[in-house]
């Protein structure tokens, strides 16, 4: 659709859940993990944040591999791939399975720092955003249009925090604006249509449009 010029919006994933004999329930994924030992500890972690309950733990291999069973809402594995490969550095090998309808597993955060928004429409400059960056990493680029609530970086801290990336440079007469602005400018993090789907939680959405990806905040004040 991208490359015949349509635009669309999508929103965060949702599962279909079912009352069953009265209870409120949910899909959940049975998750085999394969992966060496001497990460086994953070992927443990991960998986207890999303609710997901440890069937079995293998022993450690020779080779040093462990293997995990673990039963999780089908709700909390958006996500879960690009972080478990994070944490392993590529070295897990993970298979899903649908698992059936079990009672719903309560709630739970998705993700532990809130977002850096633009404050206002316009264009993103090297001076803007140099001072976004001490706030947290950023999807965002000098030239870039950027419209107000569009989410432009990950907050360091838990939150959403509003930051003028289209802020100018006030001109001296010793250099003009941004002159030495882009030279101090971390690159932005690429992020794919896959991993902004995964990213964004409710009242968020993903804008595709035939030249960029882009996320926003919904009625965000």
């Amino acid at each position: 659709m991208r490359r015949e010029g349509f635009e669309l919006m999508i929103g965060c994933p949702k599962v279909i859940e079912q009352e069953i004999e009265g209870a409120r329930c949910e899909p959940f994924e049975l998750v085999d993990v394969e992966l060496p030992e001497e990460y086994s500890g953070s992927v443990i972690s991960m998986l207890g944040e999303r609710n997901g309950n440890m069937l079995e733990m293998g022993s450690v291999s020779p080779e040093g591999i462990v293997s995990l069973q673990y039963e999780v809402p089908s709700r909390a594995m958006a996500g879960v791939k690009t972080k478990l490969m994070s944490a392993t550095r590529g070295l897990a090998v993970m298979t899903t399975t649908f698992a059936g309808y079990k009672p719903w597993a309560g709630d739970f955060d998705k993700r532990d720092r809130g977002n850096l928004l633009s404050h206002e429409k316009g264009t993103a400059t090297g001076h803007g955003l140099k001072n976004a960056q001490e706030r947290g990493s950023l999807f965002a680029a000098p030239g870039d249009e950027v419209y107000e609530n569009q989410i432009v970086g990950i907050h360091q801290r838990a939150g959403d925090l509003k930051v003028n990336v289209c802020r100018q440079k006030q001109l001296t007469n010793m250099r003009s604006a941004g002159a030495d602005e882009k030279t101090n400018l971390s690159p932005p993090t690429p992020i794919t249509l896959e991993e902004a789907v995964e990213y964004i939680e409710d009242s968020e959405f993903v804008e595709v449009t035939p030249a960029a990806i882009r996320m926003g905040k919904v009625g965000k004040k």
